[in-house]
């Protein structure tokens, strides 16, 4: 499976941006999708994930007011919602997808797609 995160780019503090997580796989609505980040000199850290298996949505504690996930099969898209950015968002956004892993552990995912920068200015 072929991930392709867009939807990246420099927005203000307050904000919204949506960012998208495109498969190149037909059977794509058959895996579990996360997404991940990695702010300049720190860990990758689970944001949001959502299951194929009943669309079940788990959103990191840090975010969970203020992103959304959600998936659209036809389009073969997974999107990451996010509001009331601050700077403390600005990190590179990765989507991952995994045929039957769907947790926070960012090892356990089989495919990755290249990263899309979120830089959220003050």
């Amino acid at each position: 499976v072929q991930l392709q995160a867009s939807g990246g780019g420099l927005v203000q503090a307050g904000d919204s941006r949506r960012l998208s997580c495109a498969a190149s796989d037909r059977t794509f609505d058959a895996y579990n999708v996360g997404w991940f980040r990695q702010a300049p000199g720190k860990e990758r850290e689970f944001v949001a994930g959502i299951t194929w298996v009943g669309g079940n949505r788990n959103i990191a504690d840090s975010v969970k007011e203020r992103f959304t996930i959600s998936r659209d099969d036809t389009k073969k898209t997974v999107y990451l919602e996010m509001s009331r950015l601050n700077p403390e968002d600005t990190a590179v956004y990765y989507c991952a997808a995994d045929r039957y892993y769907s947790g926070s552990f960012s090892g356990r995912y089989m495919y990755w797609g290249q990263g899309t920068q979120v830089t959220v200015s003050s």
